[in-house]
């Protein structure tokens, strides 16, 4: 079974290249992708109409999915991320205080299902593309290491018990 996902179109920008003739147009759109429960993606693709370009950007976006780890709509913990001109910082919040986000970051975070997270761009630039592209990064890192946190603690819980284990076994002996 397919999974349901929706998808929102952060930009659509015109681009030439400069060929021997002239110059060659193209549009490129940049296509978030999410299901709403912690799988999001972006894309970005060129095309010669706005509809193939659209649909480029969704495929491509589909592609490159990533897993969000989500703890009661909010972030598990505050990330401050650089990527290239801009700095992203995410702050996890009480549940009932919203998606205090703007932009292309809104975007990013409602599509992989957050409800409740106050973000900020520290950095110089406003472009779109590049906050978007930051958030997703940002969140790809988060995941990496709160999957890590959440192994080093099953670990800790497991070697805990084995002790437990061995210590009981001597004090019957």
């Amino acid at each position: 079974m397919e999974e349901k996902l929706e998808f929102k179109v952060v930009e659509i920008k015109r681009v030439a290249k400069a060929v021997e003739g002239g110059k060659r147009i193209k549009v490129r759109a940049v296509v978030i992708v999410g299901n709403l429960k912690g799988k999001v993606g972006i894309g970005i693709e060129k095309g010669f109409d706005v509809a193939e370009a659209i649909e480029k950007a969704r495929k491509s976006a589909e592609k490159n999915l990533i897993d969000v780890p989500i703890i009661d709509g909010t972030v598990p913990y505050e990330i401050l991320y650089k990527f290239s001109a801009t700095k992203i910082l995410l702050k996890p919040t009480k549940k009932g205080r919203g998606l205090v986000a703007g932009g292309s970051i809104r975007t990013v975070l409602s599509l992989a299902g957050y409800t409740d997270v106050v973000s900020k761009v520290l950095g110089v630039t406003k472009n779109p593309v590049v906050n978007a592209l930051a958030t997703i990064k940002a969140l790809d890192i988060l995941n990496k290491s709160y999957q890590r946190k959440m192994k080093l603690k099953s670990e800790l819980i497991s070697f805990e018990e084995n002790i437990n284990k061995s210590v009981s076994s001597n004090a019957n002996s």
